[in-house]
């Protein structure tokens, strides 16, 4: 009896011995969750705080890394394998809100996340009546390719318009034959080729389609030059010569302070070039008395 009794005393001491270190191998509420990773994701955010109306650049988004999954609207990046497999997909993710607008509603903050319907991009319909300014006006422009190329330019930036052209009627020197001239300074770009121009088919004079916000003297102006020669556009710095912010556009009226630049200003050489004309000395006639009769002859 008291061997059975001995044998369930340690029976019952090694099933509690047994249980204990059981129950202390089990994790915690709190060891399970610490193991639970929470999803992420990369998601394009504002950099900076962004005004209404604002033209998205480069600069002004990033990928945000956020504990939780994306939302509707929101731009995700693409995965890691995808980006191995496919380095540019990237940048192309991103690009997808180059150029576009901020809507009216509100501004944003910086590392709010872009979401689709808080822009608009350009070609949708309500795209200009965002980004224009009050009393401002778009106008639609081909520019060439040679001299300063649009690959330099992206929406939001601010330039000038420089008309060139070329003087082939008679009588004109080889040094005036050419000239170039700013027309207008100062606008600022609001889409690369999104609207339809008539560009001439095969002619390499043009190249691609900027559109400008103007007043409507600078529209005019612009007009005319299209008509009179080749358009191009430089770039301005986004500061002016003491470091402070640029000036707003000029208003109407207002003179570019560029004087034109002419073939013999760029080119001293084509003075050399120009053939010279002989010069034809005029000799005086000479007077002949014979007696009382004066006679003017011409020497030969």
């Amino acid at each position: 009896m008291r061997a059975k009794t001995i044998l369930a005393v340690l029976f019952l001491v090694s099933l509690a011995v047994a249980v204990v270190v059981i129950l202390r191998a089990l994790p915690t509420q709190g060891d399970a969750n610490a193991h639970v990773e929470t999803p992420k994701e990369e998601i394009l955010a504002a950099t900076v705080p962004l005004a209404a109306g604002t033209l998205l650049r480069a600069q002004d988004v990033t990928w945000e890394t956020v504990a939780r999954s994306a939302e509707p609207g929101e731009i995700v990046r693409p995965s890691e394998a995808a980006r191995q497999v496919k380095p540019e997909i990237d940048e192309e993710a991103r690009a997808q809100v180059y150029g576009a607008a901020i809507r009216p509603a509100r501004d944003m903050r910086a590392g709010e996340p872009i979401r689709r319907g808080n822009i608009v991009r350009p070609g949708d319909r309500d795209f200009l009546q965002v980004v224009l300014t009050p009393g401002s006006r778009a106008i639609a422009i081909p520019v060439t390719t040679g001299g300063a190329s649009t690959g330099l330019l992206y929406p939001g930036d601010r330039v000038d318009v420089i008309l060139t052209q070329n003087f082939k009627g008679e009588g004109t020197t080889i040094t005036r034959r050419s000239v170039s001239e700013t027309v207008v300074e100062n606008l600022r770009v609001l889409a690369i080729d999104a609207l339809d121009a008539k560009i001439p088919a095969g002619g390499g004079n043009f190249g691609r389609t900027v559109t400008l916000e103007v007043t409507p003297e600078q529209a005019e102006k612009i007009n005319v030059a299209t008509e009179l020669g080749k358009l191009s556009l430089t770039l301005r710095s986004v500061s002016g010569p003491d470091g402070a912010p640029a000036a707003s556009t000029p208003g109407p009226g207002r003179a570019t302070g560029v004087k034109p630049t002419w073939a013999g200003d760029v080119s001293p050489a084509l003075g050399g070039a120009m053939p010279e004309k002989p010069v034809i000395v005029q000799q005086p006639p000479v007077e002949v008395v014979r007696g009382a009769k004066r006679e003017a002859v011409k020497p030969e």
